[in-house]
């Protein structure tokens, strides 16, 4: 099975800029997509990739947030909400739990350029984190996460230490996902920088890759045998983001 992983930063975007021949290319069993931007009144009326179903989860809030799921693979049930107005308003998760393993899509809150939202963004680690680890296993975790775990996942550490996305404060809600029993999949197979799988839009920076790596799948400890391969596939281009993912025997 493979599964794809991309934060389009608009879907209505990307669809412009060849999408649904990228889904074809592809070939992937399940597709999650972040940050959508498109409310669920516009969404049907998209183009749907044929042979999929689709699940989404749009924000209250017009142009913002927003995930969806492309799956071939009916689910059994669907979970797009955790019990928290300000997290379940936002569009940002999409659960889909089928016989022998559980999918989280999510994008998780950026904290802002200026840590406005960091109280927030923790807050929504912690009651995430309270709820995975009361069923850890069996389970994928992905998206966009919106922190760079290690100094090797990106450019230039020692100038973002203090810098949102890189703080102490949300790296250790990153060890915390692996202290649960959570498998980086890509790191399982690669150990070397320069990975990277967002490029801010200033001074050429994804020409220089000059980037960062906050989009990542986690499997639980139990799959990661079954895992077969991860990559990054950073010459995708149509967002500042870039497709991540996983082959898995599931």
């Amino acid at each position: 099975m493979k599964i794809v992983s991309w934060n389009v930063n608009g879907l209505r975007s990307v669809m412009q800029k060849g999408f649904g021949e990228w889904v074809k290319k592809i070939d992937a069993d399940i597709v999650c997509l972040q940050e959508t931007k498109i409310d669920e009144e516009l969404l049907l009326r998209q183009d749907k990739p044929k042979g999929y179903y689709l699940f989404a989860n749009s924000a209250q809030k017009k142009g913002y947030s927003g995930v969806l799921i492309y799956t071939r693979v009916q689910p059994q049930s669907v979970v797009t909400r955790i019990g928290w107005d300000r997290f379940d308003t936002e569009g940002r998760m999409v659960e889909l739990k089928y016989q022998n393993f559980i999918l989280t899509n999510l994008y998780l809150p950026h904290g802002g350029r200026f840590k406005e939202n960091l109280e927030y963004k923790l807050q929504t680690y912690e009651r995430l984190m309270e709820l995975f680890k009361m069923n850890p296993e069996n389970r994928i975790l992905l998206g966009d996460f919106n922190v760079a775990h290690q100094e090797i996942d990106l450019e230039r550490p020692k100038q973002n230490k203090n810098n949102i996305m890189f703080t102490s404060n949300e790296r250790k809600q990153l060890d915390r996902v692996t202290e649960l029993g959570f498998v980086d999949t890509f790191r399982k197979f690669y150990s070397e920088g320069g990975n990277y799988t967002w490029w801010p839009y200033i001074a050429q920076a994804r020409q220089r890759n000059l980037g960062w790596r906050i989009d990542y799948c986690f499997v639980s400890r139990n799959l990661i045998e079954r895992v077969k391969g991860a990559f990054i596939l950073k010459q995708v281009v149509g967002s500042d983001h870039c497709p991540v993912g996983v082959t898995i025997e599931l």
